[in-house]
């Protein structure tokens, strides 16, 4: 049994598994309904099927450590909504009896050996730093930039980012010491539920129009000969790093095509050929989308018309295992915009047989 069955195999039986687990838990502790009432029972499915999916995703890929870091992840998040580590212990070993009761022995050693490493993972301490601080390039301005965005305040955050650009700061330091570190703790203090989504949402809404607003100050219009195609996979939300990366490109003379998130497959390839890309980026956020990545991959390289491009990938999933790209299947990766301009000047001059460009360097970008 190969750790691609096994992953298959859990990802087809996840969701009747969620509701098995689901009925289990709440037979086991009635008093949930009292803490949490009917909604904390579509939630407390939802989260089975998501650690269910996580699991999958991390064994199709041969990564123990994606699954750990999502249990790490999940521990802190439902903190933050009064449900316990004892809650997720509970949960987590119901899964554990269900892949006992529901998989023959092959794809449950695999499976289990992934699932006991996040149950000890579950029962550790978690320490996570923020991303921002004083003594970092330009982390007084993020701070005050990242105040201003949490009290609705854009004038505000206009203001302090135009006086950073008068001060000296170019387009690059904003985007790379301003706007990616506080996206980053914006995430943060969403996991920690001191933000709500719609604070999240209106303070990546904010950023994202403070940018639109810099574009006429460096925006270039010649005609430029390297070309990239940038999307997100599947129905992944998450494409404001994926807006900024792409904007770095175009500043080191590209020419770039954002095709952004939920883009069919085929009108991913369509965009490729028709602007006649020399790399593509695709952006993973949600490990559980992995093998929709690699299938992505297959079907640009099975092609004609776009099997000779170069791809390149990132996101969390791969910032947590740096061995991952090749695994599904990339050409390279790179754990931040400034990186991944290297990356693919890098693999425009390799063989297309040669998929041997990994991360630069790692500059501990999360």
């Amino acid at each position: 049994m190969t750790h691609q069955q096994a992953g298959e195999q859990l990802l087809k039986k996840a969701d009747d598994l969620a509701d098995q687990i689901t009925e289990k838990q709440y037979a086991l502790q009635p008093d949930l309904m009292q803490r949490f009432g009917k909604s904390g029972r579509m939630r407390t499915k939802q989260d089975s099927l998501y650690s269910l999916n996580y699991l999958a995703e991390s064994v199709l890929v041969k990564s123990p450590n994606l699954f750990t870091h999502y249990i790490s992840w999940l521990k802190v998040l439902l903190a933050g909504y009064n449900v316990s580590t004892e809650d997720l212990a509970i949960n987590l070993n119901l899964i554990k009896q269900a892949v006992e009761e529901e998989f023959d022995n092959p794809s449950k050693a695999l499976l289990l050996e992934y699932l006991d490493r996040g149950i000890f993972r579950m029962e550790q301490a978690e320490t996570l730093p923020g991303y921002i601080n004083d003594s970092m390039p330009y982390g007084v301005a993020a701070k005050s930039y990242l105040h201003a965005l949490l009290d609705s305040e854009r004038k505000e955050a206009v203001r302090i980012i135009e006086a950073q650009l008068e001060g000296g700061a170019t387009i690059r330091d904003l985007y790379r010491f301003i706007f990616q570190p506080v996206q980053y703790e914006i995430g943060l203090m969403w996991q920690h539920n001191d933000i709500s989504v719609g604070q999240e949402h209106f303070c990546t809404a904010a950023t994202q129009a403070i940018i639109s607003r810099l574009y006429s100050r460096w925006m270039i219009h010649t005609d430029q000969e390297k070309k990239l195609v940038a999307a997100c996979v599947g129905s992944e939300q998450h494409e404001i790093g994926l807006r900024l990366l792409t904007d770095v490109f175009e500043m080191e003379g590209w020419d770039t095509y954002y095709l952004g998130a939920n883009v069919p497959n085929g009108s991913i390839i369509e965009a490729i050929e028709r602007h006649q890309g020399d790399v593509v980026a695709l952006s993973v956020t949600m490990t559980y989308h992995l093998h929709l990545a690699k299938e992505l991959i297959q079907l640009i390289r099975q092609h004609p018309a776009t099997a000779h491009v170069k791809i390149m990938v990132g996101g969390y999933p791969f910032n947590i295992d740096r061995e991952l790209w090749r695994t599904i299947g990339a050409d390279g990766y790179a754990p931040g915009a400034e990186e991944a301009v290297e990356v693919a000047e890098h693999l425009l001059t390799q063989p297309s047989s040669t998929p041997d460009m990994g991360m630069i360097r790692d500059r501990g970008v999360k």
